[in-house]
């Protein structure tokens, strides 16, 4: 039952990116908030895998990916958020969307090398409770959670560039 429910975690977790990362190839549409804070919010379980030492992590992670969330509420695209962000003066400030974003991003940076080390080595393995992670999904969701990190970090450097502009 243990397996079966880690295959659904990382089935969740690979059809999540891989819609956005269809956003992303599409080079038409803006990444939406609501659907990547969602995809987001799928990953924070793999934390879990890390144990009690990774638990900070998690938490700020979680609460990173709430505040997108709730962001979705207002704020249609990630651009849309940068922009209001850029415009506010806030985004290197602690708290502000766009910082989270980044801080989101890391996370899924954590989970990528995580996902890396684990198909580079035998040795690794990953539980949920009593049950090992099935490796199977796993380079899906890696595929996935790279393909949409480039697009996070190319609105992250617009952001950065936007508010250099600004300042020259």
């Amino acid at each position: 039952m243990a397996d079966l429910e880690n295959e659904k975690t990382l089935r969740k977790i690979a059809d999540a990116f891989k819609e956005l990362a269809a956003t992303v190839n599409s080079q038409t549409a803006d990444m939406e908030v609501a659907p990547f804070s969602s995809a987001c919010s799928f990953v924070s379980p793999l934390f879990g895998c890390l144990g009690i030492a990774f638990k900070f992590a998690e938490m700020d992670y979680v609460s990173k990916v709430d505040d997108l969330a709730e962001a979705s509420k207002s704020i249609a695209t990630l651009n849309a958020m940068l922009d209001r962000d850029i415009e506010g003066n806030c985004v290197r400030k602690a708290g502000s969307h766009t910082r989270n974003l980044l801080r989101v991003k890391r996370g899924l940076d954590m989970v990528k090398v995580l996902f890396e080390q684990i198909l580079a080595t035998d040795s690794i393995s990953i539980t949920f409770g009593q049950e090992e992670l099935p490796p199977l999904l796993m380079p899906v969701c890696l595929v996935q959670i790279k393909q949409v990190m480039v697009a996070t970090c190319r609105y992250k450097q617009a952001a950065i560039n936007c508010e250099v502009e600004k300042v020259e």
